[in-house]
């Protein structure tokens, strides 16, 4: 629920003066407004407009250049200023060393 935080804020006099009748008013409408549906396991809810089956991702794939090394521990690739050790020949970056 998202909070208006400019909003000016309701003082001890304020929250006294609301009714017991406006109060449940109130809990009825927000009740209303919340959507009990349940999935089964094997049902996806689908967000409108999510069906990306058409879209096809074209981007260049680099190869690991010649400084550079591929971690033992994360697999990723990392330039040769983030190595931190080599354990029995195996590199390791800095975070995963860490």
């Amino acid at each position: 629920m998202a909070t208006d935080y400019d909003s000016p804020r309701k003082t001890d006099d304020d929250l006294n003066e609301d009714s017991l009748q406006e109060l449940q008013a109130r809990r009825q409408d927000k009740s209303a407004s919340i959507i009990d549906e349940d999935l089964d396991a094997g049902e996806i809810a689908e967000l409108p407009g999510a069906d990306l089956s058409n879209e096809e991702l074209t981007f260049k794939v680099v190869p690991r250049q010649a400084d550079e090394f591929t971690c033992t521990r994360c697999f990723l690739v990392h330039h040769q200023s983030q190595l931190a050790t080599e354990k029995n020949g195996q590199p390791v970056c800095r975070e995963c060393a860490a």
